[in-house]
């Protein structure tokens, strides 16, 4: 199962206001870098020996150690005594209970069979129940549910806090499914087969325990299945390096291996995909071997032969048509004496070797679509005699239908609101048809079927409005980094905003792996911070994939520091416009961005009086000792290697510390069973700022993972909290 995602970004946090401090700091005067000898815990030695005797709370890595759950409890009873006492807490609470439970938000749609799929949560389901109806019943006024799954009831039932991380069905009839299931909101899940025809886990069928699996249905008796089996063989981020079918019936120790990586292999561990048409047939079996975060070799499964792909290694798949492969290459790429730079969407036959392979002299039918300086692909669909194509032109939304002819691709625009994020959502090859969202920052979400033949789109659901978004504007600006590079970012302001530097302001930013973030619509801040007269600010730092693969591989590794160079020009370009002032504000990050914005405090404490750094890499010389680490060395650099380390250890926020530095209380929050980014970063961090002296708060949630996803009245408990810090920084 797919599901639809209506949110083109990831959720950023909302914040609250502030007044002006006598003496403030000139933003616009560079910071004097901290001498080394102020920071007592930076290593003298950079080697991982060096790097771990130089920490003094190593014992707070261990999930579950009593040291550990000690200083959580401690952190947690003085944080929520300070967040939960503040008399706007409990407003925020409902308010953001009302917009996260609201029966009338849109329910994202998956394509299931011959009908539809949603996945649905409100108060009454915290955890959640799958369920399906017709086309024609979803785009109705009334539409009526059929329950599939309830996984509220079947966490009661079996005593264990479930929480869904989506189904797979198998196409075309897409009846069975194997359905993931996490306890407390991991990543690892268990994985068992239900069938929607009797609406009921099977009997006997396909079931993998607790895992970080990549699975993909075969066929009815087999899966393609990459997981533990065994001993020496995951690699050492903790992911699996080896493919075997698995028949019905077997059991691992059963399954047959059909493809081997290697263990020092990088990235998130080997998968299969196997592309169909909208019939079902199977079209081809690509294996993904990844070597980093970010390169992989790619070979086709052919009669029982591993093949491998004249691919870059650098190369996103989208899918198979008319025997040819449809990808993107992230980085140059030389086809048939052409060298195509990256970002491009090309289509070359299948099957392999590829050089061997006879075609036109005529570029054109090889290159689909060729994006600008200020362009990047966001999305492609692959359908029968069309390609769907959202891209982004300066952050902003396009979508195109292209279709191939002889020689040339024939690409026509279909018309979408301007200014506004396009994703594209699931869709059914079969049938031609694809869901898609429109949003902007004071735009609710907007859900269309777009129907590849004739180009129509239908608008089938729109989001009501959750805040009032008559009181602001948005713009975009541009700021000039270090290095001159232009960076733009959206500021949604007051429309009667006194440029004087005393609005409140959010900055939010991430500057990783790729991700973009265009205009989207976030309630919460909306409802929290919007209504209460403030301003939210997205920078989109290099690092990112606003423009293309360039965009972000031009903050990787040793040249990291252009990411916080692009955030901190942001801000000062906010200051020099009269936006905001240092005092009034405030940033947010999470995970990556939880990189970005320790890095921020402790690179320009002056420029800023509030952080929340939420879910946060943050201890980066010993990033890849925490699971799941060592996936990420190829953004961020090997701390095993001297000359990586010592580019590393220049922006380090856990070892850069130092008691004689002015910071601002940051407030730190993280997930025991988060189990994609180690809690360690933020609990070393925070005994770090209080061994150091400097006041700050800490809470750790015990219970929902990384995603934050698993109960939305949670997950409005700990919007409120946010927003109380913020409020307490910026607004009184």
């Amino acid at each position: 199962m797919r599901r639809l995602i209506l949110s083109a970004a990831i959720p950023a946090l909302m914040l609250g206001a502030c007044s002006t401090l006598p003496g403030a700091q000139d933003p616009t005067e560079a910071s004097v870098p901290v001498a080394q000898a102020s920071m007592p815990n930076f290593p003298a030695d950079l080697s991982p020996a060096g790097v771990a005797a130089a920490d003094d709370h190593l014992a707070l890595e261990a999930v579950d150690g009593a040291e550990g759950m000690a200083f959580v409890a401690r952190s947690n009873e003085r944080a929520l005594a300070t967040l939960e006492s503040d008399p706007r807490y409990e407003p925020f609470r409902q308010q953001a209970e009302a917009i996260l439970t609201a029966t009338d938000r849109i329910p994202a749609p998956s394509f299931l069979g011959h009908g539809i799929g949603n996945f649905w949560q409100d108060a009454t389901n915290p955890k959640g129940i799958w369920r399906r109806t017709t086309l024609e019943s979803y785009a109705s006024g009334n539409t009526q549910w059929e329950t599939l799954l309830d996984i509220d009831a079947l966490a009661r039932t079996e005593g264990r806090d479930w929480v869904f991380k989506g189904a797979s069905c198998l196409p075309p009839a897409e009846t069975r499914c194997l359905v993931n299931l996490s306890d407390g909101g991991k990543d690892a899940v268990v994985v068992r087969e239900f069938d929607l025809t009797t609406k009921a886990f099977v009997d006997g069928g396909f079931a993998l325990p607790e895992g970080k699996h990549r699975i993909s249905w075969l066929d009815a008796e087999t899966l393609l299945v990459a997981t533990d089996f065994g001993p020496g063989t995951l690699t050492e981020s903790g992911y699996p390096y080896i493919v075997k079918t698995l028949k019905r019936g077997q059991t691992l120790a059963q399954a047959t291996e059909v493809y081997r990586g290697e263990a020092g292999d990088g990235g998130y561990g080997v998968s299969a995909s196997v592309f169909r048409d909208g019939e079902g047939a199977v079209q081809a079996v690509i294996f993904n071997r990844p070597l980093d975060t970010f390169r992989s070799e790619r070979w086709l499964w052919t009669n029982g032969e591993n093949v491998k792909l004249d691919l870059p290694a650098r190369a996103s798949l989208y899918g198979v048509q008319e025997a040819r492969l449809i990808f993107s290459n992230g980085e140059d790429f030389e086809w048939r004496g052409e060298v195509i730079a990256p970002g491009a969407l090309l289509s070359v036959p299948l099957p392999p070797p590829l050089d061997q392979v006879i075609v036109s002299a005529d570029h054109r039918e090889n290159v689909v679509f060729r994006p600008t300086d200020r362009q990047s692909l966001q999305g492609v669909i692959v359908m029968e005699d069309h390609l769907v194509v959202a891209i982004s032109d300066n952050v902003v939304g396009r979508l195109l239908r292209i279709s191939p002819r002889t020689h040339i691709w024939d690409t026509s625009e279909i018309d979408v609101p301007d200014n506004q994020a396009v994703s594209l959502g699931d869709s059914s090859r079969g049938s031609g048809r694809v869901f898609l969202s429109t949003q902007g920052f004071l735009t609710p979400p907007t859900l269309s079927l777009f129907t590849v033949e004739g180009a129509a789109l239908t608008e089938l659901r729109a989001a009501p409005p959750k805040f009032d978004a008559s009181t602001h504007r948005v713009e975009q600006y541009e700021a000039t980094s270090a290095d001159g590079t232009k960076i733009p970012y959206f500021v949604v302001m007051p429309r009667d905003l006194a440029m004087d530097g005393t609005a409140p302001t959010i900055l939010f930013g991430y500057g990783g792996f790729q991700i973009s973030f265009p205009p989207a619509y976030k309630p919460e801040m909306g409802k929290l911070w919007l209504e209460n007269g403030g301003v939210f600010v997205q920078a989109n730092i290099r690092g990112g994939g606003e423009f293309g693969p360039q965009w972000h591989q031009a903050a990787l590794n040793g040249d990291r520091q252009r990411s916080f160079d692009d955030f901190a020009a942001v801000a000062e370009d906010l200051i020099a416009r009269g936006i905001t002032s240092p005092r009034r504000l405030g940033i947010y990050g999470r995970s990556n961005g939880g990189v970005l914005t320790s890095v921020s405090i402790t690179q320009r404490p002056e420029l800023f009086n509030a952080a929340v750094i939420e879910s946060p890499l943050i201890d980066m010389l010993r990033y890849h000792e925490l699971p799941a680490g060592a996936s990420w060395i190829g953004e961020y650099g090997d701390p095993r290697i001297p000359e990586e380390a010592a580019w590393i250890a220049e922006y380090s926020a856990y070892q850069r510390l130092s008691p004689e530095v002015d910071y601002p209380r940051v407030y730190i929050t993280t997930n025991t069973r988060d189990d994609r980014v180690h809690p360690a970063h933020a609990r070393k961090f925070a005994a770090r700022l209080e061994a150091q002296g400097h006041d700050h708060l800490y809470f750790e949630d015990t219970a929902g993972g990384h995603s934050n996803d698993a109960d939305p009245v949670a997950n409005a408990r700990r919007w409120a909290r946010h927003y109380v810090y913020l409020a307490q920084q910026l607004m009184d």
